[in-house]
């Protein structure tokens, strides 16, 4: 089951309070203060996790506590500091506060930690207070209270390249010719409910990862259909194939590429700057040259490679996997 958003509620640990203690030892009638001070509380810390891909353990688990400090003792003996507890959480995770106003940490590599919520400092003992005019004090230190909140966690996938496309154009089909994955494929829209990942192989050595987004329709980036909850893991992708459905008859190709572009700009400018490759789809399928000529044209204007495939036959898919890797390899390059 994937899950990509998440609420939880995070505590750091408690200090531990400082110790009023006095010396007692056989022949030191007047022993001093020995209190120690208390230790300190645990933080909460998240790490990005490569092995993870989806949110569902914070559905089940939505509470996450640190251990607290141990109080200090006699002897100037200072309490254990609790232990940090660390939470694993996907590599793409983007920590937003209570009411999503502010992106708090994105967890963007593998690796890469936050503190969540940071442990009470230790309360000082008495030994602490001992002065030259004080020299037997009474007070001590309670310790802090560890920090807490409620974050927002929201997941964009990572992959090379985003499928990108109205439903039906061919975006799953495309992904299980090309990769091992074994997304659902059927004759009726969004059949795509959630964002799925596969890697292929272009040539010998060189792989990219293919991520499949459920198909979006005009009024996307405002919530219609599956809406702005899957276009921000296009976000992530580096390069689009924008895949258009030539036998769909309910729209022409010029038309279906500009509504499929004014949402990508409308949700985000970064994500319409992205490089794109035009994929004229199920070419099996295909009886009219007059399509393909318009495609043509269309690509030309936007300045975009096309490509014709068939993800039935495998026509055109070696050579569309090479170009997408080599536009991969472009942005690192650069």
């Amino acid at each position: 089951m994937f899950v990509d958003e998440a609420r939880i509620s995070v505590h750091g640990g408690d200090g531990g309070n400082g110790c009023i203690s006095f010396r007692r030892e056989k022949f030191v009638p007047k022993g001093g203060p020995d209190g120690g001070d208390g230790g300190h509380g645990g933080s909460v810390v998240l790490v990005a996790d490569p092995e993870l891909n989806t949110l569902l353990t914070f559905r089940y688990q939505p509470v996450y506590r640190a251990d607290r400090g141990r109080h200090g003792e006699g002897a100037l003996r200072t309490g254990r500091s609790g232990a940090d507890l660390e939470v694993r959480v996907p590599v793409g995770t983007v920590v937003f506060d209570e009411e999503k106003a502010s992106i708090l940490a994105d967890l963007a590599h593998a690796g890469d930690r936050f503190v969540a919520a940071s442990g009470g400092r230790g309360g000082r003992g008495n030994a602490r207070f001992a002065t030259s005019t004080n020299q037997a004090p009474r007070r001590h230190d309670p310790g802090e209270e560890g920090a807490g909140r409620v974050l927002h966690l929201e997941l964009k996938l990572l992959a090379d390249v985003g499928l990108v496309g109205f439903p039906n154009a061919g975006k799953s089909t495309l992904l299980s010719r090309i990769s091992a994955a074994k997304p659902k494929i059927a004759d009726y829209p969004f059949t795509t409910l959630a964002p799925m990942l596969g890697v292929a192989r272009v040539g010998d050595e060189r792989t990219i990862v293919v991520a499949d987004i459920p198909g979006l329709i005009e009024g996307a980036h405002a919530g219609a259909g599956l809406g702005d909850r899957f276009l921000r893991h296009v976000e992530r992708c580096r390069v689009l194939l924008h895949l258009v459905d030539p036998t769909a008859h309910e729209r022409e190709i010029g038309p279906a590429i500009e509504a499929i572009d004014r949402e990508l700009a409308a949700y985000s400018e970064r994500l319409a700057a992205k490089p794109q490759i035009l994929v004229l789809t199920k070419k099996d399928a295909l009886q009219d040259d007059a399509v393909i000529q318009a495609a043509e044209r269309e690509a030309r204007r936007l300045g975009r490679p096309l490509h014709l495939v068939s993800a039935v036959t495998g026509e055109g898919l070696p050579a569309l996997l090479r170009a997408a890797a080599a536009a991969v390899a472009g942005l690192d390059a650069a």
